[in-house]
């Protein structure tokens, strides 16, 4: 799914440019020196690089003031030839991330973390919505999974997936129309709640919390997590977990995201659309 939609991106982006239009345009910021974020904007380089799209990274050492990164974002708000970009987290700690987030232009705020995107996405109107519940969406669209009137148990609330993609799963809309449970820490009975979902989204970062006892037959599972566990049989030493047990899970269900492989490239196609949707001077869903 991920290269079809990859292929799908190319070909807009071809037809931009074949008009003798420039190409989209994704900037990233990355302040420091992270492991994480570093793999991230390699990957994001190479999907952009796959699809046409124009990259730059704008590297600032982890010394920057808050004001100065600041100026930096009202730069890139106001160049015409930026059409989104995103702030690696996490920051510095004396950089106020939510500061940060808020400076960006909404209309460039491709991750979809300003408020106004998310305000707008939690009414139901078109907004640029978080990377990887709008990969999950796609996901359960592109498998013509059915959703309406679905019980689905979301386990986790963090504003980057917990809380988008149940607010997605309860619009009036296809792929929607569920049924919301929100489990996290404090919920007491998260097996009971689980056991009784047609749809369980995994996103709380803790490797095979998910087990066979806590599925029913014929369940769709979509695992969000992407823990590294230590593991002497991999070269690295480690390798990515999820969320569910998958070897003994699988079995019991109808569609289930492997890790890695599953979520994460769809979470990287989304950027890729919110930014050509930007380039287009639209949000998604107004076209």
């Amino acid at each position: 799914m991920a290269a079809r939609l990859k292929e799908e991106i190319a070909a807009e982006v071809k037809a931009l440019t074949d008009k003798g239009e420039r190409p989209p345009h994704l900037v990233a910021v990355i302040v420091g020196h992270d492991g994480g974020s570093e793999a991230y904007v390699a990957n994001k380089e190479k999907n952009c690089l796959a699809v046409g799209f124009k990259s730059t990274n704008l590297r600032f050492d982890e010394t920057i003031t808050e004001e100065e990164l600041l100026a930096e974002i009202d730069k890139l708000n106001n160049d015409p030839e930026v059409d989104g970009f995103i702030i690696q987290m996490p920051l510095p700690r004396h950089i106020d991330s939510q500061r940060v987030t808020e400076a960006i232009s909404w209309r460039k705020d491709v991750d979809g973390f300003h408020p106004v995107n998310v305000g707008r996405m939690n009414i139901g109107l078109p907004a640029f919505r978080p990377a990887t519940p709008s990969g999950i969406i796609e996901l359960l669209k592109r498998y013509e999974i059915p959703t309406k009137g679905k019980h689905a148990v979301v386990i986790g609330r963090s504003n980057i997936v917990g809380k988008p993609i149940a607010s997605m799963l309860m619009q009036k809309a296809y792929p929607g129309d569920c049924t919301v449970t929100v489990c996290h820490s404090a919920t007491p009975d998260i097996k009971e709640q689980c056991r009784r979902a047609d749809i369980i989204i995994a996103a709380l970062g803790r490797p095979g919390f998910v087990t066979e006892d806590m599925v029913k037959e014929g369940a769709v599972v979509i695992d969000v997590g992407t823990t590294r566990v230590p593991d002497p049989t991999k070269k690295s030493g480690s390798r990515l977990c999820g969320d569910v047990d998958f070897d003994n899970v699988a079995p019991k269900c109808s569609y289930i995201t492997p890790v890695p492989g599953g979520v994460g490239p769809m979470t990287n196609c989304i950027l890729l659309l919110n930014t050509l949707a930007a380039r287009k001077s639209l949000l998604p869903g107004e076209e």
